[in-house]
């Protein structure tokens, strides 16, 4: 018996970029729903959930991970996630009040980063994105101490002293280190399991859920992990030597800063008391290194150690160390923002970058990921970056969309899509989960028939079927479609699915003088396009044209219709039109009442 496969998949607007501003976003698992752990029973048991509920964060349906959309114009780079990611979540401990659920964010950076001389503190919330949409958030906990009353209180405190969220909260992360605000998903320092979806130098043990640094020797450069609000990236730990020479090895990148514990020339705070400020602090507060006793921080004691603050933290380069800028490896690599201008695997002329930072042990290192001020500037010509509204979004024309995944996740074939056991025939494909599929074989390309019942995807976004042929079957083709989507929180993906404010056809009807949403259920012949080519036009009734159109699936096209009230009753055509090719006519496949 001969096999050969048919591919559906043709290039499309989802076809690898080489700018790292659209590439670097992680995209591979785009197609999975998002899962947790409930408890440390549930991580015992290995019991992922896709549905769950505690405090602000209610999870009633599925919904699609990672990011689901890149698109850019000329000032933005935008992207639409759930901020929720595809690796295991949780658990979080018992009291902790929140589970994470979908945010629905449209998230844009700067397409030209820009380096202001007055410098921007960071902000309380999500101050860049990681490339997998969950929000990063910065080294302080929201924390700071009041002098007058010898209080530490949230957001309304002095804000002289500002609580590290790594030393005051690490015991609320999960594996993945991250927790949530509210339902908020986020990373404050390495994003370590996602650094293991990246391949950057991580162990995992999937019978423990635990992920560590690998004892392996570095080989590569860290990947991009995120990018800052202010457009610039922020890379894993390990960068090239020499920052300005690609072949000189790669290393882990040393942090800046040092505890204020009477070592590098620091002040004791344990003796001096925390009666100063280092001189990185003082210049992004905007006040004076020596403080009056209004402003004194607390004694350095058991439940004040040190470390508690980011301000217990000096920056070597305000003592006289040096900062390794050439071949020769100095006293630290990265600066007072946590970054340094090199080269990069993905800018090789060389760019400003951020490092995430770890100490020699493999712990995290202050400041994790971004010192407390923004390198670049947050805001251009058309204003600032962060989260943003689909109005704003479609408004920035011209806008071109880079990639679509989610439910609109073009599927496309496994490494080895077919493989032939004896006469037991195995076709695996990437998929979208929750969608059922069917697939039809061929011996001529012409005509088609149906391989087997639908197969429905869960567990993941990979899908299977084999089927057993008798011997001396003909050369046989394959091909999947998808045929339907099991109901998901929709909520912030550019999709609309069927049965929610929708007719459907062929078979819907609409009312004249309405708008209605048409979703369109495609031939299978002529063979279709991929699903992120979209309709160059629909029409109906010969003239009512459709907007806002899209391919939910491969199978399937969308339009928005605004129905005459003087528009003809009856069982009306529509008519589907790809360029380049082909054109599909349903014939009497919507009725208008």
């Amino acid at each position: 018996m001969k096999l050969s496969l048919l591919t559906t998949l043709l290039a499309s607007l989802s076809a690898v970029h080489a700018d790292p501003q659209l590439s670097s976003w992680f995209t591979a698992n785009s197609g999975q729903y998002a899962r947790i752990y409930e408890s440390s029973a549930a991580e015992t048991a290995g019991t992922e959930s896709t549905t769950w509920s505690r405090g602000a964060g209610t999870q009633s349906s599925p919904t699609y991970a990672d990011v689901s959309e890149i698109a850019a114009s000329a000032n933005w780079v935008y992207i639409r996630t759930s901020g929720l990611a595809s690796h295991p979540m949780g658990p979080w401990p018992a009291t902790f009040p929140n589970f994470p659920s979908n945010t629905a964010t449209i998230y844009r950076i700067p397409r030209v980063p820009t380096v202001p001389v007055t410098k921007t503190l960071t902000s309380g919330g999500t101050i860049g994105r990681f490339v997998n949409g969950v929000s990063f958030f910065d080294n302080r906990d929201a924390y700071s101490y009041v002098n007058s009353t010898a209080t530490e209180v949230q957001n309304t405190g002095d804000g002289i002293w500002n609580r590290d969220a790594y030393i005051n909260e690490a015991a609320t992360f999960d594996p993945a280190l991250a927790h949530q605000a509210g339902n908020d998903y986020h990373y404050h320092v390495q994003p370590i399991a996602l650094r293991y979806q990246l391949g950057d130098h991580v162990d995992y043990d999937a019978t423990t859920n635990r992920y560590s640094e690998s004892s392996a020797a570095v080989t590569r450069h860290s990947p991009i992990l995120a990018w800052a609000a202010d457009g610039f990236p922020i890379y894993g730990p390990y960068g090239y030597s020499d920052p300005s020479n690609a072949a000189s090895g790669v290393r882990r990148m040393v942090s800046g800063y040092t505890l204020r514990n009477g070592s590098n020339g620091t002040a004791n705070l344990t003796s001096t008391g925390r009666h100063s400020l280092p001189v990185w602090a003082a210049t992004a507060q905007g006040r004076s290194s020596t403080l009056t006793s209004s402003q004194y921080g607390p004694a350095v004691s058991a439940a004040y150690p040190p470390g508690r603050y980011l301000e217990d933290n000096d920056f070597l380069g305000d003592l006289g160390y040096t900062q390794t800028t050439g071949a020769t490896v100095r006293d630290f690599d990265l600066d007072k923002y946590n970054g340094r201008t090199c080269v990069t695997p993905e800018f090789p002329a060389g760019t400003f970058a951020y490092f995430s930072t770890l100490n020699a042990d493999g712990s995290p290192a202050f400041p994790y990921n971004i010192g407390r001020q923004y390198y670049g500037s947050i805001t251009n010509s058309n204003g600032s970056a962060g989260a943003t509204t689909a109005a704003v979004m479609n408004a920035d024309t011209p806008l071109t969309t880079y990639f679509e995944g989610g439910p609109n996740k073009v599927d496309s074939w496994s490494a080895t899509p077919v493989a032939l056991t004896g006469n037991t025939v195995t076709v695996s494909w990437s998929a979208v989960e929750g969608g059922t599929y069917q697939v039809q074989h061929s011996a001529d390309l012409v005509n088609w028939s149906n391989a087997t019942s639908t197969i429905t995807v869960a567990g993941d976004d990979s899908a299977q079927f084999t089927e057993t042929v008798s011997a001396g079957t003909p050369q046989r083709f394959y091909r999947s479609t998808r045929t339907a989507l099991a109901t998901f929180d929709a909520n912030g993906f550019n999709y609309t699915q069927a049965g929610a404010g929708t007719s459907v056809a062929p078979g819907g009807s609409a009312t004249r003088g309405t708008t209605v949403t048409i979703l369109l259920t495609l031939p299978t012949s002529p063979p279709l396009p991929p699903a992120g080519v979209i309709p160059q036009s629909i029409t109906l009734a010969g003239s009512i044209t459709g907007t806002s159109l899209a391919r939910p699936s491969q199978q399937t096209a969308q339009a928005t219709m605004v129905i005459p009230a003087g528009a003809p009753t009856g069982a009306q055509n529509l008519v589907i039109v790809f360029n380049p090719g082909p054109t599909y006519t349903l014939t009497g496949g919507f009725t208008l009442n």
